[in-house]
């Protein structure tokens, strides 16, 4: 009964080894699965959706191959697909029945598109010669799009790899299940051969005659060695049996790796994909920046701000500067100049930012908006700088429209959170305390009357600096330094740009403005000339003019607005002031 237990144990146990065995190797499944696409249009464009790119779950590793440049980059696809705009591109999709790639060509006007490289849209890009590989993991709404040049035709080979998951975590427990029976079956085997043993030999003893005693002399005998109880035959027969067992054992355990084992632990499902972009809600509008996206505009903008200052190079500047901003920054450069002791504006720190307020803007529509603020993260005494970033279209970069230093101890509104954005809100809007289009002139009119102003009633001005700067008492001592044969007059009017806002969580906005100041100082006396001294004479030229000059400060101003039915007052928030222009009278 030993003997065919010990036989049973051996079938099951060479049988569990086997198939442990097989599940690893003839019965594997692929590790994963490769599809491809050659292309043969001259579209400069291919565009892989993340449709296509999920066809199969897991992350997707991508090769591109087919031209001498190769650039590819991802984002939302409606961003993709406003960048492309009226070119013609490959719209690569996946047959599921056969498992492979598909293209088609979407004919467009264009047959070129600019270098994508670099532009604000992208949440991440790559770039190589001959060969691109990389892998995401894409969430909804999320598209690669691959271009060489932009005036050949894209690369023309594309492969995408998803690996699958071919762990057989049952074949380790086989395994060891076998070997343990393989032990038990040996066991029993030798367990049977000892009772065999034992019981070998006649079961009654033959009786014997008793003999008659004879004496003997006493001889003391050597002792006898001790012989082993089984014979060497047996003992080899046991170590043969023994060390391949042993062998096999060591050499299936040490080939079990974790995914030969099944996880009972919590969440034990299989792995899900991590985005690398947060997708938004189906019935939410994405906002127009996500943080990474707005943490590399930002270093994009500081590297160019700090080399244009450094260089005074206007036509750098422009590319990541606009409007008022710009203004004041091309003043600047040509006043240095001239004069080298004049300070360079404030640098636009590359530091995260600790505040973000995206526009909550339709899909695929420009003009978009960013409200940002940045601290300097090795001096803390330099104010933040908020900075209102615009771009105007698909294929542009943001530019820092408003750039302003935050008043000391300031505190924002409630904003909405950075993942949802805020609308931006119209100029001429009447839900506000005062409409963005008029603040500006409102503003310009308790700088010139100060609190008799009729626009004082609207704006807290307790703990406004600028207005102890540039105010009415700043403007009549200017005029009391003024010679007897010279007249200073001011006068206030909306700057060139528009303003813009964004809305806040109690209904009111945070509204940057531009106004602009125009000092004009004029001889009143036949003969009489006027000296313009400091930035006036290094911006003009002018050293000394019979008709008078006139110059130009321009105002950055931000503010927030409460709503109509509030009970507070409008605070200004920040602001920049600056000479941008002086000249001679004609």
């Amino acid at each position: 009964m030993r003997f065919i237990a010990a036989i049973i144990s051996f079938v099951i146990a060479f049988g569990l080894i086997a198939y442990g065995i097989a599940q690893r190797t003839v019965l594997a499944e692929a590790d994963s699965i490769t599809a491809s696409e050659t292309f043969t249009t001259k579209a400069p464009v291919t565009i892989v959706n993340s449709s296509t790119l999920k066809s199969l779950p897991g992350r997707q590793e991508i090769r591109i191959s087919g031209a001498k440049k190769i650039f590819a980059a991802y984002g939302r696809t409606d961003d993709v697909l406003a960048w492309v705009g009226d070119a013609s591109y490959n719209r690569v999709g996946f047959n599921k029945a056969k498992s492979t790639l598909t293209s088609r060509l979407v004919a467009g006007k264009a047959t070129e598109v600019p270098n994508p490289q670099g532009s604000d849209l992208w949440l991440d890009e790559f770039s190589e010669t001959d060969s691109l590989d990389f892998t995401v993991n894409v969430p909804d709404n999320i598209s690669v799009i691959i271009v060489s040049d932009g005036t050949s035709a894209a690369p023309s080979t594309l492969s995408i790899r998803w690996p699958l998951d071919n762990r057989t975590p049952w074949s380790g427990p086989l395994i060891v299940g076998g070997i343990v029976l393989l032990i038990v079956g040996l066991a029993l085997y030798l367990w049977g051969l000892a009772h065999l043993r034992r019981s070998r030999g006649p079961r009654r003893k033959t009786p014997k005659m008793p003999k008659v005693p004879r004496q003997r002399s006493y001889r003391p005998r050597k002792p006898k060695a001790l012989a082993p109880t089984g014979s060497r035959r047996s003992t080899r027969r046991r170590m043969v049996a023994i060390v391949p067992v042993l062998l096999i054992g060591g050499l299936t355990l040490s080939g079990c790796t974790p995914d030969s084992w099944p996880d009972f632990g919590p969440g034990a499902a299989s792995a899900t994909p991590t985005p690398t972009a947060t997708a938004a809600a189906a019935d939410v509008s994405p906002p127009a920046v996500t943080v990474p996206q707005l943490r590399v505009i930002l270093s994009r903008i500081s590297a160019v701000a700090a080399k244009a200052d450094a260089d005074k190079d206007v036509e750098l500047a422009k590319t990541r500067f606009d409007g008022a901003a710009l203004d004041l920054r091309a003043a600047n450069y040509a006043i240095r100049k001239v004069d080298d002791t004049q300070a360079a504006l404030a640098a636009i720190p590359a530091s995260s930012a600790t505040v973000i307020l995206p526009q909550l803007q339709d899909a695929g529509k420009w003009p978009r908006v960013v409200f940002t603020v940045v601290q300097n993260p090795t001096d803390k005494k330099v104010p933040p700088v908020g900075l209102m970033l615009e771009q105007k279209t698909a294929r542009s970069d943001y530019k820092v429209e408003y750039a302003t230093a935050l008043e000391a101890g300031v505190v924002l509104p409630k904003l909405a959170a950075k993942e949802i954005g805020a609308p931006r809100l119209d100029p001429d809007v009447k839900l506000l305390e005062l409409a963005p289009s008029k603040i500006a002139l409102a503003y310009g009119d308790i700088l010139e009357k100060g609190p008799t102003s009729e626009s004082a009633k609207y704006f807290d001005t307790s703990n406004d600096k600028l207005i102890g700067l540039i105010g009415l008492e700043y403007r009549k001592s200017l005029q009391a330094a003024l010679p007897a044969t010279a007249k200073m007059e001011f006068a206030n009017s909306v700057g060139p740009y528009d303003s813009i806002s964004l809305g806040s969580n109690d209904s009111g906005a945070i509204v940057a403005v531009n106004l602009n100041e125009t000092v004009t100082v004029t001889p009143v006396e036949a003969g009489a000339a006027v000296n313009p001294e400091g930035q006036v004479k290094s911006l003009s030229g002018v050293t000394g003019s019979t008709k008078g000059t006139v110059a130009v400060y321009s105002d950055q101003l931000l503010f927030y607005v409460p709503s109509s039915t509030s009970t507070e007052k409008i605070s200004l928030l920040g602001f920049a002031t600056g000479l941008t222009s002086a000249k001679e009278l004609p």
